[in-house]
C-alpha cells in the first residue's frame, strides 16, 4: 500500500505538470495577442507569397484538441482553398502587390479539379499585367501542374519533375482471406459498384477496369492538354517527357533538373542561394536581412480584412465535405444530422437569396444522404433557389443530396455518379473454429443471430440484407430520374456504380453545368438579379471551449507568420508559436458585387477543403 500511495502521488504530481505547462503555453499565447502586433506594414512593389501546405481542402478537419499547442510540427496539413483564392483575386487590384510567387515545396495535393480553381484566380490575376513565379526543390505531378500557371517555374538543380501519369492500384485479399478462413457476405446492385472487389478477388475485374480505365484517361488528358497548353509546349510532349525519362537521364548523368528545364517543363534550374539572390533582385531585400521582400497570405489577409455589413441581399454557403455519416460529426466530415440542422438555419435566415451547397464528398451512409436530401427538397419548396458546386469528387451519397438542389454544377474534372449500392458482411465462423472458438446458442427465430459475425449467415438473412441493398439501389434510380427528368430505365444505363468525369456527368445530364464555387456564386446572383451581395457562410457553431481552442491556436500561427520561413525554410529556429493550428484565419470569401469581401459571423472571437 505504501507502494502504491507512493506510485500515485507520482501520477498525480506528473499530471499537474503536465496542465501546469499547458496553462503557461496559454497564458503565454493570450499575452502575446494581446500585446503583439504581428503585422508589418505592407509597402508598395510588396511580392505576395503563397505557400500552401497538405492537402488543399474545401473544410478543414476540425478537432478542438489542446494537445494542439503541444504539436512540434511546423506546417498546417491542410490549406483551404478559399483562402488562397481569396488572397489571389484581392491582390490583383491592390496596388501594393507587385507580383506573386508560388512556394509548392509542402503542397501534398488535392485533386486537379481544386488545382484548376486556384489556378483560374492565377489567370485572373495575370489579366492584371502582374508577374506570377513559381519554385520548388522538387515538384509532384500535382505541385507542377499548379506551377505551369506562373509565367516562370524554378526548379532546385537537385530537383526532378515526378510526372508518372494516373493509375488506380488496390491490394485484392480474397486469397488470404480464404486462408485465415475468413468469409465475406456481399450484397451490391451495380456491375461496376467495386468498392467491395478487394475482399472477393484477388484482381480487378473487366468491369472496374473499363470503367476506371475511361476517367482516368479523361482526367489524363485534361492534366496533359492543360499543361501543354499554359507552357505552350506541342501536344504529346507531357507523355513524350515520360516515355523518354528512362532513356534520356543517364545522358544528363541522371540529372533529372536539367532534362526537364530541356523538356521545357521548366524555365530555370538554380540552387536555393541562387534562387534567394534572384527574388532579391526582383523585389528587394526584405526586413531581415539577406531575405527576399514579401508578405505572407495569412499577413495579407488579414491587413486587407474588409467586414461587409450589408446584411439583406445574402448568398448563404453551406460546405459539406468528407465521408457521409449518420448523426452528428464535426466539420471535415459531413454528420446527416449535422448537415440537417445548418439547412434549417438557412431557412430560418431571411437575408439569404439563394442557397449554395459545395459537396465534396465520396458518398457514405444511404440513410444520412437522403436525410440531407429531404432537408434540401424542403428548403426549396419554402423558395430558396439551391445550386450544387461539386468539387474533386461528388459520388454516391454526394451525388445522392445533390439531385435536391435547383441546379447541379461540377468542374470538368470533377468526379460523379457511382450511382449503386453496396454491403459488405464479416463472417468469422471458420476462422474461430479453426482457432478451437465455437459458437452455439438458442433464438426465438432464424432472424435471431443476422447480427453476429461469430454465425453463419442464414438464406433468409441474405435475403433480408440483399433485398434492403436492392430497394436502397432503386430508391436511387427515382430519386436521380425525378430530379433529371429522365426515365427510371436511362438512369439505370448510366448507373450501376459507374464514375464520371464532370465532363462526360453534362454530357449525360447528371449535371447542368461546368464551373468552379466562384462561378456557382456568380450564376446564383445572376438568376436572382442581385448587383450587390455578399456570401455568408453557414457553418457548425462551435462551443465555448472550441472557440477558445481555435483562438489560441489561430492567433499562434497568425503572429509566428513570416516570411523567411515561407520562402526557403531556412528560419534559425521553430518559434514556439509557429503554424500550431490547422484552421484559417478566415471564413471563406463572401463577395459583394464584383468585389470580393471576408465575411464577419458571431464567432469572431475566434479569429474567424481533391
Amino acid at each position: 500500500m505504501k507502494f502504491i500511495r507512493g506510485l500515485w502521488r507520482g501520477i498525480s504530481a506528473l499530471r499537474n505538470f503536465i496542465f501546469n505547462i499547458l496553462f503557461l503555453i496559454i497564458f503565454i499565447s493570450i499575452l502575446v495577442a494581446m500585446f503583439s502586433s504581428p503585422f508589418a506594414k505592407i509597402e508598395n512593389g510588396t511580392a505576395l507569397w503563397l505557400a500552401p501546405s497538405g492537402d488543399l481542402v474545401d473544410q478543414l478537419t476540425y478537432d478542438p484538441s489542446p494537445l494542439a499547442l503541444l504539436d512540434s510540427s511546423n506546417r498546417p496539413n491542410e490549406t483551404l482553398v478559399s483562402d488562397l483564392i481569396t488572397a489571389i483575386d484581392r491582390a490583383k487590384t491592390d496596388s501594393r502587390i507587385s507580383a506573386l510567387v508560388l512556394n509548392l515545396n509542402h503542397l501534398t495535393g488535392g485533386g486537379v479539379s481544386k488545382l484548376t480553381e486556384v489556378g483560374d484566380a492565377i489567370l485572373r490575376f495575370k489579366e492584371g499585367g502582374k508577374e506570377v513565379v513559381a519554385f520548388g526543390d522538387n515538384l509532384s505531378q500535382q505541385q507542377y501542374y499548379l506551377a505551369t500557371y506562373a509565367d516562370h517555374i524554378y526548379l532546385n538543380d537537385l530537383g526532378a519533375v515526378f510526372v508518372t501519369g494516373y493509375g488506380i492500384y488496390r491490394n485484392y485479399w480474397a486469397e488470404a482471406a480464404d486462408k485465415l478462413k475468413l468469409k465475406f457476405h456481399v450484397f451490391r446492385v451495380g456491375d461496376y459498384k467495386d468498392a467491395i472487389e478487394p475482399f472477393v478477388r484477388n484482381s480487378m475485374s473487366d468491369a472496374s477496369r473499363e470503367h476506371n480505365g475511361r476517367w482516368l484517361n479523361e482526367l489524363w488528358g485534361l492534366y496533359t492538354s492543360q499543361v501543354e497548353a499554359q507552357r505552350e509546349l506541342p501536344v504529346g510532349a507531357v507523355n513524350e517527357y515520360i516515355t523518354s525519362l528512362p532513356k534520356a537521364l543517364p545522358n544528363y548523368s541522371g540529372t533529372a533538373a536539367e532534362f526537364a528545364r530541356d523538356a521545357g517543363l521548366v524555365d530555370d534550374v538554380v540552387s536555393r542561394v541562387k534562387l534567394r539572390e534572384i527574388f532579391i533582385a526582383k523585389y528587394g531585400e526584405g526586413k531581415e536581412k539577406g531575405q527576399p521582400n514579401g508578405v505572407t497570405m495569412e499577413h495579407y489577409l488579414a491587413d486587407t480584412f474588409t467586414p461587409n455589413l450589408n446584411m439583406h441581399d445574402n448568398i448563404g454557403l453551406i460546405v459539406a465535405s468528407g465521408t457521409i455519416y449518420d448523426g452528428r460529426h464535426p466539420e471535415g466530415t459531413i454528420g446527416g444530422d449535422s448537415m440537417a440542422d445548418l439547412l434549417r438555419e438557412a431557412q430560418k435566415d431571411n437575408s439569404l437569396k439563394a442557397l449554395v451547397i459545395r459537396v465534396d464528398s465520396g458518398g457514405g451512409s444511404a440513410f444520412a444522404s437522403e436525410v440531407i436530401r429531404q432537408e434540401i427538397s424542403n428548403l426549396k419548396a419554402k423558395g430558396i433557389p439551391i445550386y450544387i458546386s461539386m468539387g474533386s469528387l461528388a459520388a454516391s451519397g454526394g451525388y445522392w443530396i445533390a439531385t435536391a438542389a435547383d441546379e447541379i454544377w461540377a468542374t470538368p474534372a470533377t468526379l460523379t455518379g457511382s450511382i449503386g449500392v453496396w454491403g459488405l458482411y464479416p463472417n468469422l465462423t471458420d476462422s474461430l473454429d479453426a482457432l478451437g472458438i465455437h459458437t452455439d446458442g438458442i433464438g426465438t427465430t432464424e432472424l435471431a443471430d443476422v447480427f453476429r459475425t461469430d454465425r453463419p449467415l442464414s438464406n433468409a438473412a441474405e435475403k433480408v440484407l440483399q433485398s434492403g441493398v436492392d430497394n436502397i439501389y432503386s430508391r436511387f434510380l427515382s430519386i436521380v430520374a425525378d430530379a433529371r427528368g429522365i426515365s427510371v430505365e436511362q438512369v439505370n444505363e448510366i448507373a450501376q456504380g459507374r464514375v464520371w468525369s464532370g465532363t462526360t456527368a453534362k454530357e449525360l445530364g447528371l449535371v447542368d453545368e461546368l464551373g468552379g464555387l466562384n462561378d456557382v456564386i456568380k450564376a446564383a446572383a445572376e438568376r436572382q438579379q442581385l448587383s450587390d451581395y455578399r456570401v455568408k457562410l453557414i457553418a457548425q457553431p462551435l462551443s465555448a471551449k472550441e472557440q477558445f481552442l481555435r483562438a489560441l491556436t489561430q492567433n499562434a500561427k497568425a503572429l509566428t507568420s513570416n516570411i523567411e520561413n515561407t520562402l526557403l525554410d531556412n528560419a534559425p529556429a521553430i518559434k514556439l508559436f509557429k503554424d500550431l493550428n490547422q484552421q484559417s484565419l478566415f471564413e471563406p470569401l463572401a463577395i459583394q458585387g464584383n468585389k470580393q469581401e471576408l465575411n464577419v459571423l458571431a464567432q469572431c472571437v475566434a479569429c474567424i477543403t481533391p
